[in-house]
């Protein structure tokens, strides 16, 4: 391959970055429509997003274990092409699987998960071959920048997904009616064909059979380690089979699973220093630090949307109801694009006087692109007017953070746990629009958490994203367990928002670790001569 960027492979390629993007986000617009359809409490509608996030992870471990037990890499077989081909037929058939039970007048829960499940283990394996395939098509130094453009795509679909799963489900804002069963066989049938389209693009797009090369390292200890968190997992997955009106067995179940992952990671960590052989990758205590982080932050950034349109049906929130949250829920994923759009600025070999212009310019743009596809929807936007105070202080952080990975992550995990304390103490648009801001805080965690952990590690950095990219598992979890607070509000049958408004602690702790890695990370990086921060300093 020539070492330009193939520009009209990667137009095709990025199709999927946003798929992915607006099926996650559109869970925000789903689980409160499920909730009430189906006569769910809080956990049981958080099932979604476990079975959704899950899936990611049993995905990936199959295909790790498949590698380590033939020595064959699946993906290197079949080619990066093929694998996203497959990837998005198994999306269809959990589609169509989802459209036919919602059309047969038998739809139970139950079903709906395992549908979702079916699609999320397609875009585990979308995922796991466009991202080192949008590296190879072109120049291996200016992989990031693809990578990075994948991502805002990425961050228009969720965007978009909220305002357009809206419209399927509930119609326009001024003729907003009560959604039906049927309304998700015409919104996943809609997804299906879309999914079949960008396939039969693959099919038949000039895109070449690109593989690795790299060797495959075998890791005993870290396989182990990987095999006791998706048992540990299985619980969360199958817990809405437990009979429990008052949802303290769940809570339990998914605290109880909570603890066991984080503790595993945490004592092979601590195994892996004492004796490294046979742990790879998990060696290295920034990689394991890393997938505990990955884990909460991937969890923050799921129960902080995934649970705000039960704090938004509250009165001192908006009284909204699930036909009216998509303009505030699309804010939250647009806050996301805002960052990502904004933290892109860095790949690009501009002047620093001309990067500091661009991250004060793009994210008032990328909010200007969030009211016009609100207007376009027919959402209201005056209630967005007080927000770009909210972008001028993110704003203010990303130039405080002048791109170093420790510093920047440092800033913004001390920024959404100083939102979400705002969130916690106050009510109305303030509390909403600081909550909403959290998505800001979010955008640029992945690749500086990501660039830390992988720091140093050598031949193993291949096995380490792998890795990494296992812990979405966080998403899967941390929102039913924030959901186990908010349904104390239905127990105590009492309209107030106390216990609602209060389950955002979960949030705030996620925050404060994240700070705490920060620190803890720059500490443990700076005993094997390695300091991030000061290498990008060099660098400009």
């Amino acid at each position: 391959m020539n070492q330009q960027t193939k520009w009209s492979q990667f137009g095709v390629l990025i199709t999927v970055f946003f798929f992915w993007g607006f099926v996650a986000a559109s869970n925000s617009i789903f689980i409160p429509f499920c909730k009430k359809f189906f006569d769910l409490d809080q956990i049981q509608s958080q099932l979604i997003g476990s079975a959704f996030y899950g899936a990611y992870f049993y995905g990936s471990l199959i295909l790790y274990i498949f590698s380590v037990l033939t020595g064959t890499d699946l993906l290197n077989k079949i080619g990066y092409k093929k694998g996203i081909i497959y990837g998005l037929l198994i999306s269809v058939i959990g589609a169509v699987a989802l459209a036919l039970i919602s059309g047969s007048g038998n739809a139970t829960f139950g079903l709906v998960l395992v549908s979702f499940f079916i699609i999320a283990l397609g875009f585990s394996l979308q995922q796991t071959a466009a991202q080192p395939f949008a590296i190879a098509l072109g120049s291996p130094e200016t992989g990031t920048h693809r990578l990075n453009m994948g991502g805002s795509v990425n961050s228009f679909g969720t965007l978009l997904g909220p305002l357009v799963v809206s419209f399927l489900l509930f119609g326009s804002v001024a003729s907003a009616s009560e959604a039906s069963i049927e309304n998700i066989q015409t919104l996943y049938f809609f997804l299906a064909g879309l999914f079949i389209i960008a396939a039969i693009i693959f099919a038949y797009a000039n895109l070449p059979k690109t593989t690795s090369d790299e060797k495959l390292e075998r890791s005993p200890k870290a396989m182990n380690v990987l095999l006791i968190i998706g048992v540990a997992f299985l619980p969360v997955l199958f817990s809405d089979w437990v009979k429990d009106n008052t949802g303290i067995e769940k809570s339990i179940i998914i605290a109880s699973s909570l603890v066991v992952i984080l503790a595993i990671l945490f004592l092979s960590m601590l195994s892996a220093r004492k004796n490294p052989a046979g742990w790879g990758a998990m060696s290295y205590p920034q990689l394991v630090l890393g997938m505990i982080a990955i884990f909460i932050y991937v969890g923050v950034e799921v129960t902080i949307d995934n649970n705000f349109g039960a704090l938004l049906k509250k009165e001192a929130f908006g009284g909204y109801d699930e036909s009216h949250i998509s303009h505030l829920i699309s804010l939250y994923w647009g806050s996301m694009m805002i960052g990502r759009w904004t933290g892109a600025v860095s790949v690009f070999n501009f002047s620093k006087q001309v990067k500091r212009i661009l991250v004060i310019v793009v994210p008032f743009a990328a909010f200007g692109i969030i009211l016009l596809v609100n207007i376009i929807k027919g959402n209201d936007i005056s209630d967005f007017l007080m927000y770009p105070i909210c972008i001028a202080i993110a704003v203010a952080a990303f130039l405080f953070a002048e791109e170093k990975p420790v510093k920047l992550l440092l800033t913004v995990s001390v920024l959404g746990a100083i939102a979400t304390l705002i969130g916690l103490t106050t009510t109305g648009m303030v509390a909403n629009f600081a909550i909403i801001s959290c998505g800001i805080c979010c955008s640029v965690m992945w690749p500086a958490i990501f660039a830390l952990a992988v720091n140093g590690i050598g031949k193993y950095q291949s096995q380490g994203s792998a890795f990494l990219i296992m812990m979405i598992l966080g998403g899967a979890i941390i929102p039913p367990l924030q959901g186990a607070v908010i349904d104390l509000d239905d127990s105590a049958n009492t309209a107030i928002h106390t216990y609602t408004q209060l389950s955002y602690i979960v949030p705030l702790i996620c925050f404060a670790y994240l700070a705490w890695h920060a620190l803890q990370t720059r500490s443990v990086l700076k005993k094997q001569g390695l300091d991030v921060d000061a290498q990008v300093s060099a660098s400009h």
